[in-house]
């Protein structure tokens, strides 16, 4: 069996809480002989800069480089609002995307039955949601250049971002949707802002391109953000994957998770280009959320997602689709349960801290392995 190499970012606020949980689940299935992994550990975000002066130190991200896969928690806080913009903590999450070329954000929002009326939405219109956003993650207006902030004189500034986006990314993105949609339910929306933007008018003709030349069996739609956005929390069951550029994909994944209940449900995985060996990309996985630093220190955050997280990695990175599928199940059947944390609590009849929720369902896992 072969070794893998997990390079555990904690990060800040809850991080080190939830990412706790995920390390119990890995030392798990290490124990079990069902996967072998060796977890290193470092820091990044505000956590980095206390100690290195920087969003994540240069030996921490020859780490990431070496890793088989890098999980991370969240960055942030009020704590380093004061710190230069480029020594910022989201800085170091930026770095790692960029370094390791992590071009592809996989954003699941799966709502579980027993969620359903945690929902903004009613239990009929979310009930079985199962859709992904494939958000492009290197390029746009987050990366694009210039980026400035001019001072004009007599009390005025000029603040510039640019969006920038050539074939190549917008084919890769695309390719990575249309692949996902042929082993789901066949389904691909484009979304983008070509009445307005001429990077909206590239991304429509390329990915229409795309689509008729190597995927012409997946069905393919074209659905302006906006109005996207709108079908979201209108009929959020008729999408299957949708992709779309960095910014887009930035806010509609975030209004996708609350159709799930809690931002503290939410996977993510960013990938990057397979390896010519292995087959493996380079890839991190983290939650959706944020560190919420105001619950940080309680012991009531969620660590489904974080824990989710590491069910993407089983199945991206190291292509245990059977053991992700179980550990998705063991979450499920938590939740079947009745068993809650805070922010999804609703009418629970029992809360559990965040251990507590780690425990029941590494629980679950141990059940369905044995």
């Amino acid at each position: 069996m072969p070794t893998y190499k997990l390079f555990v970012l904690p990060g800040d606020g809850i991080g080190p809480e939830v990412m706790a949980e995920v390390e119990k689940i890995a030392a798990f299935l290490t124990r079990e002989g069902l996967v072998k992994f060796e977890v290193e550990r470092g820091l990044v975000g505000g956590s980095a800069y206390d100690v290195h002066g920087v969003a994540i130190s240069e030996a921490d991200m020859a780490r990431a480089q070496a890793a088989d896969a890098v999980l991370l928690a969240a960055v942030g806080g009020p704590k380093w609002d004061h710190v230069d913009y480029e020594l910022r903590p989201e800085a170091g999450l930026l770095r790692l995307r960029k370094d390791l070329q992590l071009y592809a954000n996989l954003r699941p929002a799966i709502c579980y039955p027993a969620l359903a009326d945690a929902s903004s939405l009613k239990r009929e219109l979310v009930d079985g949601l199962d859709l992904m956003i494939v958000r492009e993650l290197t390029g746009g207006v987050y990366f694009g250049e210039p980026k400035t902030i001019t001072d004009l004189g007599n009390g005025q500034k000029r603040a510039i971002d640019t969006q920038v986006y050539d074939t190549y990314e917008i084919e890769r993105i695309g390719r990575i949707a249309f692949e996902l949609a042929r082993k789901r339910r066949n389904k691909v929306t484009s979304s983008d802002k070509r009445n307005v933007m001429k990077s909206g008018v590239l991304w429509h003709e390329v990915i229409s391109a795309l689509h008729l030349r190597e995927f012409p069996d997946v069905e393919l739609e074209h659905q302006l953000a906006d109005a996207l956005g709108m079908q979201l929390v209108r009929r959020p069951k008729q999408f299957d994957v949708i992709v779309t550029d960095n910014l887009f994909g930035d806010m509609l994944s975030d209004v996708a998770s609350m159709l799930t209940g809690s931002l503290g449900m939410l996977p993510s995985a960013s990938l990057g280009e397979k390896n010519a060996v292995t087959g493996a990309p380079k890839a991190l996985y983290e939650p959706v959320h944020g560190s919420a630093p105001d619950i940080a220190g309680k012991g009531i955050a969620n660590p489904i997602a974080m824990i989710s997280s590491l069910a993407m990695a089983l199945r991206y990175s190291f292509n245990l689709g059977d053991l992700a599928d179980r550990l998705d199940r063991s979450i499920s059947a938590v939740l079947d349960k009745g068993l809650r944390t805070p922010d999804i609590a609703g009418g629970a009849a029992t809360t559990l801290s965040t251990s507590e929720m780690g425990d029941a369902i590494l629980e679950e896992l141990r059940i369905s392995v044995r």
